[in-house]
């Protein structure tokens, strides 16, 4: 579960799209350490409770230093940032030339 916290925070990811994340990418499923063939994910109830229970004894900002102190001894800098869909498409050609035709 304190994978899956360190994911919600790198990502700026609510509850249930921690969830949604999980189901959806192997890697950052290998990274929680969530195995669908031995259990479920958590899901976003689950992640909201340890969240808040991890708030509620401070240690949510004091374990993610720590592991950004560590990380950055090895090299490893973490910032937030998005998760992107890179899937590639087909789709026709513009008409968006002098014929307004499209390419062959």
């Amino acid at each position: 579960m304190l994978r899956t916290y360190f994911v919600q925070q790198w990502f700026n990811l609510s509850d249930s799209g921690v969830e949604e994340l999980l189901y959806e990418s192997p890697m950052v499923r290998r990274f929680a350490g969530v195995d669908p063939g031995i259990a479920c994910a958590p899901d976003e109830t689950t992640i909201l409770r340890f969240r808040h229970l991890l708030e509620r004894h401070d240690l949510d900002g004091l374990m993610l230093d720590a592991v950004s102190v560590h990380l950055e001894a090895k090299g490893i800098k973490i910032q937030t940032g998005t998760v992107v869909d890179a899937t590639i498409l087909h789709a026709p050609s513009s008409t968006k030339n002098s014929t307004g035709e499209r390419d062959p």
